[in-house]
């Protein structure tokens, strides 16, 4: 699903954001990314996303090189995975409803397929009863449900969840793992970039940590030999 090959991230100023990085994450993984501020975290979701490139080395999603694809197929790759954001992004003058139907709006989804679709997604969150209200209206846990349904709603294969119980409580970010945990026991590749190093060893799974731009230890390492073929660009 994700497979870094010795990718090297540099900024203007000789900032060295990621340097020599390995790593591979199979399809129906569930992975905490830990580190601390400045370790790579945020670079690390940038590639994956393609908003920043690889000085050197490949970055693979799904097996497209993102080093070679081109401008317009960007939105296609994101459209095959799901992002929750520290800050929900929930825009605030639509309900929580329109909130996860925009998302699909957005593609040029037919609305007959929306009206079946969001409902569902909300059911499995727990916001079905929280549909019309707006984003203020609902607490910081449910928002931050809405925002993991927005992830649901184009049934990716793959989700990155950065810092996502940031904002939440201790209780809270607890019943957020649980949910993804859920989502990923239906085979859905489940990565949680965070830097609370308690909560990712409560839930037993792989834990990368990084550390000023490397993988300093993973405790499942995954051999990078049998890379997934690349498609076509």
């Amino acid at each position: 699903m994700i497979v870094f090959e010795d990718v090297t991230k540099d900024y203007k100023g000789g900032n060295h954001a990621l340097k020599h990085v390995n790593l591979r994450i199979r399809k129906g993984d569930f992975v905490f990314v830990l580190g601390h501020s400045g370790a790579g975290k945020s670079t690390f979701i940038k590639l994956i996303l393609r908003e920043e490139q690889a000085t050197s080395g490949r970055v693979l999603v799904d097996g497209l090189d993102l080093s070679v694809m081109k401008k317009r197929k960007v939105p296609y790759l994101r459209r095959r995975m799901g992002v929750v954001f520290q800050d929900f992004r929930l825009i605030p003058t639509m309900s929580v409803y329109e909130n996860v139907a925009f998302a699909m709006r957005v593609t040029n989804i037919a609305e007959d397929k929306i009206k079946k679709r969001v409902p569902y997604v909300l059911g499995l969150v727990g916001l079905a009863d929280k549909a019309d209200r707006l984003p203020d209206e609902i607490s910081g846990g449910e928002q931050q449900r809405a925002a993991l349904a927005r992830a649901l709603v184009h049934s990716p294969q793959l989700i990155i969840a950065d810092e996502p119980t940031g904002n939440i409580d201790p209780k809270l970010s607890v019943e957020m793992m649980e949910l993804l945990k859920a989502i990923n026991s239906v085979g859905i590749t489940v990565v949680v970039v965070t830097h609370e190093v308690a909560l990712a060893k409560r839930f037993g799974k792989r834990i990368i940590t990084l550390d000023h731009g490397v993988v300093a230890s993973d405790t499942a390492p995954a051999p990078m030999e049998d890379d997934e073929e690349v498609a076509a660009q």
